[in-house]
């Protein structure tokens, strides 16, 4: 398996760039194979990714993600061409559809028909950075603008192979993601109930003539190597109810309802209920213990093995890691420690 982590959260204002761009060069320098940007209503995934590749040489570097409705699709096809030139092809175009709250609050676009949304995105993204002229007829863009004095326009840049990952949840949307991406950046991802997104996925890739060895599959999440666990656990239970909570309307919350599809259908609910209710301190008591512990890699060497073997074992090509520290200084030496164990862990498996 190979290692991916992230720069950035929805709301990362900046304010340790410095330091950050260091965790970054000491991640490339220790041979980790991605780094990810966010974005929603803090820095956006793009400019953090064009200063790390002057600073960075080997490291692949994708946004994580792209909202589609923050930008119109030839933009971002310009952008993922740019930034593949600047970073000697190390980029990758992750895409993702956000939420309403995102979508509707902060760009004043309707968040209706989603998927919809996001194929014809791709699709005239890959038709552009193919260098074919930017034509598309579709239910959601028009190119050119219909009864307008446009013409169809092909971009000047230089034909790049970028490969465009998709973060997904939904059953349609995990269909599109085996039909037309290269990987796939999973969340809420508990690798015992694996065929509640692989399944939907192989089917779409069946669609397109592959198979689920086609794609990478990217999920992962914190890791933590110690003794007190009940503190790991407590420590991460309001991110998670964050997530069930917050991460979308009361009505629309894709986390919320994979982790229903998962078996955490009452505490799904329930925490989402307190949370909206104001009830936060409630809402992250209510967050089960094995949901972090599922989700994660904490504890003792012989627990992380365990939960290694049982994300490669459900299908996981490369672990997204988040490392524990109260400064980037921790938070590299943690992230040493994680990948000498997922190594170890990768030569026993080969052994």
């Amino acid at each position: 398996m190979q290692i991916g982590i992230g720069i950035g959260s929805a709301y990362y204002n900046g304010e340790d760039w410095t330091e950050v761009v260091d965790y970054a060069v000491n991640a490339d320098k220790m041979g980790i194979d991605f780094i990810w940007s966010a974005e929603a209503w803090g820095m956006d995934a793009v400019v953090p990714l064009a200063f790390l590749a002057a600073k960075t040489e080997n490291i692949r570097l994708g946004t994580g993600i792209i909202q589609i409705s923050s930008r119109v699709p030839a933009m971002i096809a310009m952008t993922a061409q740019s930034l593949s030139r600047v970073s000697s092809d190390r980029f990758i175009l992750g895409l993702g559809v956000s939420g309403p709250q995102v979508v509707e609050g902060l760009h004043g676009t309707e968040f209706s028909s989603p998927v919809a949304r996001l194929e014809e995105c791709a699709e005239i993204v890959k038709k552009a950075v193919a260098g074919q002229k930017v034509e598309y007829s579709g239910k959601h863009y028009q190119l050119p603008r219909l009864g307008g004095e446009g013409k169809a326009i092909k971009l000047s840049q230089n034909i790049r192979q970028i490969p465009m990952y998709l973060a997904t949840l939904g059953p349609k949307a995990l269909e599109l993601t085996g039909r037309v991406a290269d990987g796939w950046l999973g969340t809420a991802f508990v690798p015992e109930h694996a065929n509640i997104f692989l399944d939907h996925m192989e089917r779409g890739a069946k669609e397109s003539g592959r198979s689920l060895v086609d794609i990478d599959i990217q999920v992962g999440g914190s890791f933590e190597l110690g003794e007190d666990v009940e503190r790991m656990v407590e420590e991460r239970k309001p991110a998670m109810a964050f997530t069930l909570g917050a991460m979308g309307s009361a009505k629309t919350n894709f986390y919320n309802d994979a982790f229903r599809r998962a078996g955490y259908v009452d505490a799904a609910i329930e925490v989402q209920r307190l949370w909206v209710d104001g009830k936060r301190e409630a809402a992250i008591k209510r967050v089960p213990d094995e949901m972090i512990l599922k989700t994660n890699f904490l504890g003792t060497e012989e627990m992380i093995h365990e939960r290694l073997t049982a994300f490669r074992k459900a299908g996981v090509t490369t672990l997204r890691i988040a490392t524990k520290g109260e400064s980037w200084k921790e938070k590299t030496e943690s992230l040493e420690e994680a990948m000498d164990l997922v190594a170890r862990h990768n030569r026993l498996r080969r052994g």
